[in-house]
């Protein structure tokens, strides 16, 4: 067994073992460092895949025989960083970070412990850590600390998932027993993301009782449709339980109302004698913008520029309600620059966690003890990763005033960004102009056609639909170049209206989001020529094809 222990870190500190581990670390560190180019978006060339790839991987590996080296373990998994995306200055594609060195070593440290979060008894150091940054966030954000709560989970979809879960239960206490009832109704906003559409499949709504209400014409949720969506609902009989405000969307940064969206429910529920419907902010992306929620923007004490300064005004008067919200969530492996996968998922009034619990009979070897006071039986999880100590470190380490540099510096490029490409390149017209934040969607034109008048309404089908496919051609081309610069793209960032029909079209569009620390200013116009390079290659494949 000797052989066999070596593999594991030792039980008794020495230091032969502990050199030995970090060894390996040094080398792993030191082959990804070997791969490194700030021009590119790659760890070494890009590796093309082919059809079969997969495939052949299922038909050539099957377990050893015997254990293979550390040496030859550590080369394997070298090679498989190779070609790998990385997140250098040039890496605009979407909301995928570049995890910090605290949100690392957090990570790490929660490795080496590897607690079962589920008990403080056996993750006595992630339940501590998870209690300190919910209160850190919940102080963040407005909620009173002494009555919210919540626990770290598996991504905005497990935050979206438990919310709808808590909205059920509020209403139909005993829908854990006897099943949800067919009448129940979820709102959102057509962009909205499709981590709802998979929750009410999740839990038996069914996609047919999901509700998209329009956007208006900064991507937000329309009131007067909501208002239009309830009544419709409510008069046929339904109920409405559940309500997700999105506070920053993934491809375009649209920033519900979530006050107006409080009033109207409050509304609703006492005209026709409802029980409070949940309204669950959907901030895992945008969330982080609350840190400027009690930033003195008078006396600017960051010295952000003064079109930085009115952005970021204009992202808090929205973003300053989020507290409003019975529930919301925080995407750390997103803004918050930790590794995957670190959501915290928060509840106003904590309480209502209680509702999800299981009895002490239905776990029987966890939390019934005399010993241990934090047991969370009422999370979908049953075994937890102590994710929160990589979110504690890294708020320890950034501080409020860390986060709001890094935040503003996405909001800086994309305003040079979108300076840059309005004059370099008109064809490419942004498509998210109201909504400031890391993220800008364009939009590629030919033929004297423009966004606002595709965005009116006034196109018909096949000329959406031409502009849609020219745009697919983009992406192609975009794609075909990510190594240089990797832009993202999204084939329904919003929804227009056309002339010649009742439905609403999805528009395609590329995306730049700025997401690594390393990305500024200077950066922008080599990536812009970098666009230009693309738009002329794709120009030129449209006229070969038209001859």
């Amino acid at each position: 067994m000797k052989n066999i222990q070596q593999l594991f870190q030792s039980e008794d500190g020495n230091i032969t073992q502990r050199e030995q581990l970090l060894g390996f670390v040094e080398k792993i560190l030191t082959s990804m460092d070997s791969l490194k180019d700030p021009n590119k978006t790659m760890l070494g060339p890009i590796q093309e895949r082919s059809a079969n790839f997969y495939k052949e991987i299922m038909e050539d590996f099957e377990v050893p025989e015997e254990g293979r080296g550390m040496n030859q373990v550590v080369g394997e998994l070298t090679d498989l960083m190779k070609g790998h995306p990385y997140h250098t200055r040039n890496f605009v594609t979407n909301v995928l970070p570049m995890a910090s060195i605290p949100g690392v070593l957090g990570q790490l440290t929660n490795s080496l412990l590897n607690g079962n979060n589920l008990w403080d008894v056996y993750g006595p150091a992630a339940a501590e850590s998870e209690v300190k940054v919910i209160s850190m966030m919940s102080k963040l954000v407005g909620y009173d600390f002494t009555e919210s709560f919540g626990y770290t989970t598996w991504g905005g979809q497990g935050a979206v998932f438990s919310g709808l879960r808590m909205a059920i239960a509020k209403q139909f206490p005993h829908a854990k027993e006897e099943g949800v009832p067919n009448n129940l109704y979820c709102f959102a906003s057509e962009n909205a993301h499709y981590s709802l559409l998979k929750s009410v499949e999740a839990v038996g709504i069914g996609s047919n009782h999901l509700v998209r209400v329009k956007a208006g014409a900064d991507h937000s949720m329309d009131m007067e449709d909501l208002k239009m969506r309830l009544t419709e609902v409510i008069e046929k009989g339904g109920i409405p339980v559940y309500i997700v405000a999105t506070t920053g969307a993934t491809d375009n940064f649209a920033i519900d109302d979530v006050k107006a969206i409080k009033e109207m429910a409050t509304t609703f529920e006492e005209k026709y004698n409802l029980k409070p419907i949940h309204i669950h902010a959907d901030s895992a992306l945008g969330g982080f913008y609350a840190f400027f929620n009690d930033y003195d923007f008078a006396n600017n004490p960051l010295h952000f520029e003064r079109d930085v300064l009115v952005s970021l005004q204009n992202i808090r008067e929205r973003m300053q309600y989020i507290s409003l919200a019975d529930s919301l969530c925080f995407d750390f492996q997103k803004l918050g620059q930790t590794p995957y996968l670190t959501s915290l998922f928060l509840v106003k009034e904590g309480k209502y966690l209680g509702l999800l619990d299981l009895e002490d009979f239905d776990t029987p070897y966890v939390g019934n003890r005399g010993y241990g006071s934090y047991h969370t039986g009422y999370t979908l999880e049953c075994s937890r990763m102590g994710s929160s100590i990589a979110i504690y470190a890294a708020l320890l380490a950034f501080g409020k005033a860390g986060y709001q540099q890094l935040l503003a510096n996405y909001v800086r490029v994309n305003l040079v960004f979108r300076e840059q490409l309005a004059i370099r390149i008109p064809s490419l017209q942004v498509v998210n102009e109201p909504n400031i934040g890391p993220v800008t969607a364009y939009r590629y034109y030919s033929k004297g056609l423009n966004w606002q008048g595709e965005q009116s309404g006034s196109y018909m089908l096949a000329q959406v639909q031409e502009i849609n496919a020219l745009n697919a051609s983009l992406f192609e081309v975009l794609g075909k170049h990510r190594d240089d610069v990797f832009f993202g793209d999204t084939t329904r960032v919003c929804t227009v209206a056309v002339s010649d029909s009742d439905e609403l079209v999805p528009v395609a569009a590329a995306k730049f989001f700025s997401i690594s620390p390393y990305t500024e200013v200077e950066h922008i116009p080599a990536m812009i020529d970098s666009l230009q390079q693309s738009i002329d290659t794709l120009e030129a494949l449209h006229l070969e094809t038209v001859y």
